[in-house]
Formats: C-alpha cells, sequence, structure tokens
C-alpha cells in the first residue's frame, strides 16, 4: 500500500518507519528543514513544504495514495490536508492532541475516518507494561471507546461458562474469541470459557474495570490496590 505521512515529528516519523518496516511506500510531508534532513537520512521519500496546502500534496500524487495520516502537532494544519485528501479519495487519519474540548472532537471526528491521540496511544503501551498478560489495550476507537484484549485466568468467575452466558455490562460487547494458542474468530456462542481464552471486547471506558473483574478475575484488581497503583 501507499501512505502519505503529514509532518515528519515524533509520532509521524515513528509511523512512517513501521509502515515502510511493513513493506509499504511512504511518502513523508514537512516544511521544517530540520525534519526533512532527518527524515531523508532515514531514506524516506520527502516532500518539502507546508502539508495544508494543495500545490504541496499535489507533490505527493494523492490519487495513488491509499491513505493520508495528518500527523503533524497542528490541528488546523491536519485537517486541511485531510480535507484536501478525502476530495481525492484517499482514507483520512487525523492527529488531534487530547485536551481538546469535546465540541471540537466532535466537529473534526465527523469528517474524517480515524482520529488518533498520540498520548493515549503512549499511555496504552504503558498500561500493557504496567497491567501484564491478562489485559491488553490494542487501541481507542473514539474519545470514550476502547479495544481490549482480555485473557481468562484461573481467578476468572466466568471459567467454565460459555459464551452465550457471559453477562457484560451495558456499552460493552465481545468482538472477537480465540482459544488459547488458536487464532481468533467469530465469537461461538457455545464455546466454552477456560484459562488461557481470550477475547477482544469493545467498551467504554467507564465500564472497563468491570469488565476486567468479570472476564479476568478481581486477583490483579487487589493486587494494584495493594501496591498503591
Amino acid at each position: 500500500m501507499r501512505f502519505v505521512i503529514v509532518g515528519a515529528g515524533r509520532v509521524g516519523l515513528r509511523t512512517a518507519r513501521v509502515l515502510q518496516e511493513s513493506g509499504h511506500e511512504v511518502v513523508v510531508v514537512e516544511s521544517d528543514p530540520t525534519s526533512v534532513d532527518r527524515a531523508r537520512k532515514e531514506g524516506f521519500d520527502v516532500i518539502e513544504g507546508d502539508g495544508s496546502t494543495e500545490e504541496v500534496l499535489a507533490k505527493a500524487d494523492l490519487a495513488t495514495a491509499d491513505a493520508l495520516g495528518a500527523l503533524s502537532g497542528d490541528l488546523n494544519d491536519n485537517f486541511i490536508a485531510c480535507m484536501i485528501a478525502k476530495h481525492h479519495g484517499c482514507r483520512t487519519v487525523l492527529r488531534i492532541d487530547e485536551d481538546y474540548r469535546e465540541d471540537i472532537y466532535r466537529k473534526y471526528a465527523s469528517e474524517v475516518d480515524e482520529v488518533i491521540y498520540p498520548e493515549r496511544l503512549g499511555a496504552i503501551a504503558a498500561k500493557n507494561a504496567l497491567m501484564g498478560g491478562s489485559i491488553r489495550a490494542v487501541a481507542d476507537i473514539a474519545r470514550n471507546l476502547q479495544m481490549v484484549e482480555l485473557t481468562v485466568t484461573a481467578d476468572s468467575p466466568m471459567q467454565g461458562y460459555t459464551l452465550s452466558e457471559l453477562e457484560l455490562p451495558a456499552k460493552s460487547r465481545v468482538l472477537a474469541f480465540g482459544k488459547q494458542d488458536a487464532a481468533y474468530g467469530l465469537p461461538d456462542a457455545d464455546a466454552s470459557l477456560e484459562a488461557g481464552d481470550r477475547l477482544v471486547v469493545l467498551a467504554d471506558f467507564g465500564v472497563l474495570d468491570d469488565v476486567r473483574r468479570i472476564v479476568v478475575g478481581d486477583s490483579q484488581g487487589r493486587a494494584a490496590a495493594a501496591g498503591g497503583v
């Protein structure tokens, strides 16, 4: 696939590296000379200029791009870049900082394919390291929704029950299920929940702790409380 990344700062360059290492074609758009030099030294095809202008983005040949990631630190520039890319039929991903008000978030989010919060994504990695292997945050879907992978433990109150008997809180649902060491598949109502089985759940932030207690068990929560986390 071919991707255009607007912004060669920390977030943009890391994203470009991951895409390139996966075998995809990446074009970086950046106006800061220092950032341009850094990206070129890493071997990226760089277009120097303001990524929020049609003239500069035209050099990236958006007609052949699968998606544009507007990942600079300037929300307005990111949004304009996404609107230009959308006009050319590209999938659009907008970086937004977490401190923006809800009404501003809604205004921008409704116009692009996906919004990402770099601060939250970094927090996800830290949370995964801190919480261990029984719950793993996968992605933030929106301001109030998170996708998590949960592993059934010996402490799970649902061990031995079937998926049809699993009652999760409102604003949460199972997206996929995998037996231990097996690939994920669609949830099977008759599948039994045993230690080591994994579920991917989409849940509102407000009910994540309840979901964890139901699927994983409460031993992690008690340990965290004892440790003052």
